[in-house]
Formats: C-alpha cells, sequence, structure tokens
C-alpha cells in the first residue's frame, strides 16, 4: 500500500509541475507560448492552388514540400510572427488537388501579402566577386534553374583524399546548360559559385576545375539529412511548382478575441458541470475524478504547447468535447465498482476488480474513437478538420492515461480496508440506484 501511495503523491506533483508549466509559461519571454489561429488571434489567410501537372506523382510530395519552405522563407523576410505555411491534399470534396495554405497572424493588408508570396520560386547560380568597396557581391551567370537537368544524392568512395560514405551532391545540367557551365568554370576557377533558390543561398560551392560535360559534384561538410534537403531544393527549384492564389479572408483581431473568450468560459462551463455531476453522483469517486480530470486538462494544455498544436475554434471546441468523454472512463469504472460492492466484496477488492472489469471496455471505445479521429485526420482535406482531429486524438489518449492511471492510484492509495459495507456505499453512492 506504501508503494501505491508514493506513486500517487509522484503523479501529484507531477500535476503540479505541469500546472506551473501551463500557466507560467505564457510570460511575453516563453519558449512555450500558446499557438492561435487566425480564427482566434486575426491576420490574413490565403489559399493557393498548385500545378503539378508536370511533376510525376512520386515527386509531388518533395515538390511540394520544397515550396512550402520558399514560402516560408519568403513570409519570414516579409517579417511576420508565427506564420503557418502548411501543405494540403484536398479530399473527395477538393478534387485531390495540391493546395498551400498560408496563414500570416496580425497580417491585415492583404494586397501586400500576396504580393509577398504569389511568385513561383527560381533557382540561380551566382558567382561571388567583390564591388568597387570590397564587399562580397553576387552577380548574375545567365546560369539559372531552367538549365539543370537534376541532382542526385550520393556518397563518396574515399578516393581522391575523401573520407568514404560522405554524402556528395552531383549535379547535371542539360546540352545548354553544359555550355554556359563551361564558360563559367573556365574564367573562373578557385571562385564561389552560389547557389540561390528564391534569393536565399543554399550552397556557395568553389568552382575546383574546368567542367566541360556539363555534370559536377558539391562536397562539404554534408549530415544526410541536409544533402538531402539540398538535392530536393536543386530539383523542385529547377522545377517550379507554379501557384494560383484561390482565395484570401482576412480575420479582425477584435472577432479572434472574442472567439476566444467564448471558447474558455464554454470550456470553463463544462467542466464545472461535468464535475458538479460526478460529485453529487459518484460522491467520493467523483471527486477523485475531479482530481484526475484538472490533470487532464493541465497535461492536454502541456501538450499543446510542447508540439505545438495550433489552436482554433474547432481545435478548442474538439478540447472541450473531449473533457466530457474523458469522463466516460470513470463512469465505466464507477459502475463496475458498484457492482462489486452489491456482491458484498470489500471496497479495496472491489476497486481492484472493477478497473479490472472496466479496462475492456475502455480500451475498445477509445480505440475505436482515435481510429476514428486519424481517418478524419488522414483523409480530412482541409486545416480545420486535421486540427479538430488532432486535437480530438490527443485528448481520448491523455483520457485513457488519467483515468486507468490516476484516478485508480488515487483510490487505492486512500485506503478502505476498514470501512464498513454501509460506509463504502454511502461514499460510492451506491444507495441513489436503490
Amino acid at each position: 500500500m506504501w508503494k501505491v501511495r508514493i506513486f500517487a503523491v509522484i503523479l501529484l506533483l507531477v500535476g503540479v509541475g505541469i500546472g506551473w508549466f501551463v500557466f507560467d509559461s505564457e510570460k511575453p519571454t516563453s519558449k512555450f507560448p500558446f499557438h492561435f489561429g487566425l480564427d482566434l488571434a486575426g491576420g490574413s489567410h490565403l489559399l493557393y492552388r498548385a500545378d503539378t501537372s508536370k511533376v510525376s506523382s512520386g515527386d509531388i510530395p518533395s515538390a511540394m514540400a520544397s515550396l512550402r519552405d520558399v514560402v516560408e522563407r519568403r513570409v519570414n523576410a516579409f517579417g511576420v510572427s508565427e506564420p503557418l505555411v502548411q501543405i494540403e491534399r484536398g479530399g473527395v470534396v477538393g478534387g485531390g488537388e495540391d493546395r498551400l495554405i498560408v496563414e500570416l497572424p496580425g497580417v491585415t493588408d492583404l494586397s501586400q501579402a500576396v504580393s509577398a508570396i504569389g511568385k513561383t520560386p527560381t533557382l540561380e547560380f551566382l558567382l561571388q566577386s567583390t564591388d568597387s568597396t570590397g564587399a562580397l557581391v553576387y552577380t548574375e551567370t545567365g546560369l539559372t534553374g531552367q538549365y539543370l537537368d537534376h541532382a542526385t544524392l550520393e556518397f563518396s568512395s574515399g578516393r581522391g583524399g575523401t573520407l568514404s560514405n560522405q554524402p556528395i551532391i552531383a549535379i547535371k545540367f542539360n546540352t545548354e546548360g553544359a555550355t554556359r557551365f563551361k564558360n563559367i568554370t573556365e574564367k573562373n576557377t578557385g571562385k564561389v559559385l552560389g547557389i540561390f533558390l528564391d534569393g536565399t543561398p543554399i550552397s556557395t560551392p568553389v568552382i575546383q576545375e574546368v567542367i566541360p560535360n556539363g555534370e559536377a559534384t558539391i562536397t562539404g561538410t554534408f549530415t544526410p539529412d541536409e544533402a538531402r534537403e539540398l538535392v530536393r531544393n536543386l530539383n523542385f527549384g529547377a522545377l517550379p511548382v507554379p501557384i494560383e492564389l484561390v482565395s484570401s479572408q482576412t480575420v479582425g483581431a477584435s472577432l479572434g478575441e472574442k472567439a476566444l473568450t467564448q471558447s474558455v468560459d464554454a470550456g470553463i462551463w463544462g467542466f464545472v458541470l461535468v464535475a458538479l455531476f460526478l460529485i453529487v453522483w459518484y460522491r467520493l469517486p467523483g471527486l477523485i475524478s475531479v482530481f484526475a480530470l484538472t490533470f487532464y486538462v493541465a497535461l492536454n494544455l502541456a501538450i499543446f504547447k510542447l508540439i505545438p498544436v495550433t489552436l482554433t475554434t474547432a481545435g478548442l471546441a474538439a478540447f472541450i468535447l473531449s473533457i466530457g468523454m474523458a469522463v466516460d472512463a470513470n463512469i465505466l469504472i464507477f459502475e463496475r465498482t458498484k457492482e462489486e460492492l452489491a456482491k458484498g466484496k470489500v471496497l479495496g477488492e472491489a476497486i481492484r476488480e472493477g478497473f479490472k472489469r472496466a479496462w475492456s471496455s475502455i480500451r475498445d471505445s477509445n480505440l475505436s474513437s482515435i481510429i476514428t479521429g486519424v481517418i478524419l485526420f488522414w483523409l480530412g482535406g482541409t486545416a480545420v478538420i486535421k486540427g479538430f482531429a488532432l486535437i480530438f486524438v490527443i485528448g481520448v489518449i491523455v483520457s485513457m492515461f488519467t483515468a486507468i492511471t490516476l484516478t485508480r492510484t488515487l483510490l487505492l492509495a486512500l485506503g478502505f480496508g476498514s470501512l464498513t459495507s454501509k460506509a463504502s456505499h454511502f461514499l460510492f453512492g451506491n444507495e441513489l440506484n436503490k
């Protein structure tokens, strides 16, 4: 019994720590703030359709990832705080289109946002030189992504003084590109030929020798992940993915603040009403389940900060709904425990047996909810549906932990071995069913 009580104390201390993290980390200097969607924070929402008709089906995910990275760089240069740029694959309703969602909190000038984002990515090879003041500058060479055939990731064999198994990038230009590349390398051996994607340098290799055939390798201290990202950017900068603005809208900050306030109020009222029901109907175990429910809320909020999850009105609705569903497991456990009490078992034994008998129902019920949420997230097609599904699944998983681990531990830690049958029935509200 003492081991159970120590574990219960540890869980309570963990709960206090989680609660402190959730509320104290709301300071402006916090590294883990809540992330709110446009419907709560206000700003601009832009939806783009990507033309992937010239990209093979197997390369579309990488092409869209490269496009997302380019747009993120543009948005960051635009000076937006905590922008959201995400890829969306339309479901049945969306016709299977590849789309890009750009959310810019605090930006209400749509024309400025569209002009900063709505350009096709460009890949350029620029030569490093010095201006009249001695400053380093990059000048155009006429070699762009349209002349690049492809780039591939390879690993060195250890010959030529290089280490073995080091990632290198092999690039190949088309016929015209090979001629341009040969002329550049002939005249600029030993100089830096910077590779720029959308105006941002992604690699700055040095020309080591004249390259007549349009095939070259880029070496350096790459990690495999960095090399793969460079290959992806080269390939899909060379094959731009045109984007077309489909829709745009602005959400006012005042409207977002009102929606957030109403959502929080709804959550508080929902929690209070559920807590009252549990205490009135189940008495002592109901009170303990309220503690577990408080732990559940704090743990969910901590997870939202750490992932981080972008909270929207749909996501908050999912969270509020999950609070009600989190009670289901406790109710099943308490009802099974009351059935065991009715059979004449002592309270401690009834609690253990009640949890054991309720587990299969809790497991199957929550598993079906998780499967539904995963399918909704996978096939939802829109950010609103995906956000709802993600928060719902997180809530279901956390609710299983709090019900099975926390509620059970707290009940057993209190110790009921000396209670009479009448006292046990009163504490569990058993006579309400008579």
